[in-house]
């Protein structure tokens, strides 16, 4: 056939710093970073490998592995999300409009009432960490659930569970959003004059 062309990824060549407040051990094919905010570890895919030298992290493709481009950046996107989350962490805010829409908070269940016939009931990941606010806008007050957690991938997880029980409408613009989200209304329907 002929030799392997060993091509690198534009995300993935490029060095991670890692901060003095971050740890990193690498075990094996394990990587585990500790910071002030938690500890997150992630287990590398054979068609890359990991190299730690002043204070930075390399992540490299295995020379004659046809996919060591491809895992080599989304290794550095994981491996950069697990440094900036347990170093600063991430957040994540949703606000509940409509009449009677409610959020509370008890340990880590949130109880949401939605305008559905029930109320939903989330159980909140113990790795996020979850409160909820009263928000007075111009007379009208609505609930806002502020979600905070090291782990990215499980806070955009449960952010997403809890937009999905009531999307927001683009009538009147009801249900549940991401604070700051822009949600395209439509014009009713006019009646025959």
């Amino acid at each position: 056939m002929g030799e392997v062309l060993l091509k690198h990824s534009r995300v993935g060549k490029r060095a991670l710093p890692i901060p003095a407040a971050v740890k990193v051990q690498i075990t094996g094919s394990t990587v585990t970073v500790k910071g002030p905010r938690g500890e997150s570890s992630l287990d590398l895919r054979p068609e890359v490998t990991l190299e730690q030298k002043d204070g930075e992290l390399r992540v490299l493709p295995v020379p004659g592995e046809p996919k060591g481009g491809q895992f080599q950046g989304l290794t550095r996107a994981l491996l950069g999300n697990m440094v900036e989350g347990v170093e600063k962490g991430f957040k994540r805010s949703l606000d509940f409009r409509g009449v009677g829409y409610r959020a509370e908070l008890n340990g880590q269940q949130l109880k949401m009432t939605v305008g559905l016939s029930h109320t939903v009931t989330l159980e909140i990941p113990k790795q996020v960490s979850a409160k909820v606010e009263t928000i007075d806008q111009a007379g009208m007050k609505y609930p806002r659930l502020h979600l905070e957690s090291h782990e990215k991938q499980i806070l955009g997880q449960i952010a997403s569970r809890i937009r999905s029980v009531r999307p927001p409408e683009p009538y009147k613009g009801k249900g549940v959003r991401y604070t700051g989200e822009q949600v395209r209304e439509k014009a009713g329907k006019t009646g025959k004059k």
